[in-house]
């Protein structure tokens, strides 16, 4: 079987941490969920996303300020008060993405599109033309990978927001260097 790549890049990603713990430091993951990449999918417009690797240089530490839900109100002061958290989250820098598509026309209407990973702001652009690549060289590319499948080396990888907090299984599928420190392809 073959595939239609598109390559996406960027100089920096953020993957939400599926646990979205409040902790102290909460590190990106290396991995997009199954729900990621239908949200991917859905952005453009295409009918399936067969796979995906990831590679990146790096991750740095960013501080994020978040706020409570509710107002806390003091009634001695007359003071409604939100209280606030400080965040540590790793930052993905210069991702590349590789997107694999079973239909050429799916790829060319994603190469002609930019994505988010997950927030508006961290988008990443395509680069190049659409590759035809054999499955098999395909999964030389280094990255890593999460293979949307249940078996005995899957993991639970969060809960998907689009089959109403259903768990979500993979298991993450690591190829060549995924650290880079030259380039792909």
């Amino acid at each position: 079987m073959n595939y239609y790549l598109v390559k996406y890049s960027g100089p920096f990603g953020f993957i939400k941490p599926w646990t979205a713990v409040r902790d102290s430091e909460t590190f990106s993951q290396q991995f997009l969920t199954p729900s990621i990449v239908e949200g991917l999918r859905q952005k453009l417009g295409v009918k399936t996303i067969l796979r995906h690797k990831l590679t990146y240089n790096g991750i740095t530490r960013q501080q994020e300020v978040t706020h409570t839900r509710g107002w806390n109100y003091q009634r001695a002061k007359a003071l409604h008060q939100r209280y606030r958290s400080i965040l540590i989250r790793g930052l993905m820098l210069n991702p590349i993405l590789w997107l694999a598509f079973e239909d050429h026309s799916d790829a060319e209407k994603a190469i002609r599109q930019h994505i988010c990973l997950c927030r508006n702001e961290d988008i990443l652009l395509p680069e190049g033309e659409v590759l035809e690549v054999t499955e098999r060289d395909f999964n030389k590319l280094s990255g890593f990978e999460l293979r949307f499948e249940e078996n005995e080396r899957s993991f639970l990888v969060g809960f998907d927001r689009f089959k109403e907090g259903e768990p979500m299984y993979g298991w993450l599928d690591v190829t060549g260097n995924p650290l880079r420190s030259g380039t792909l392809l």
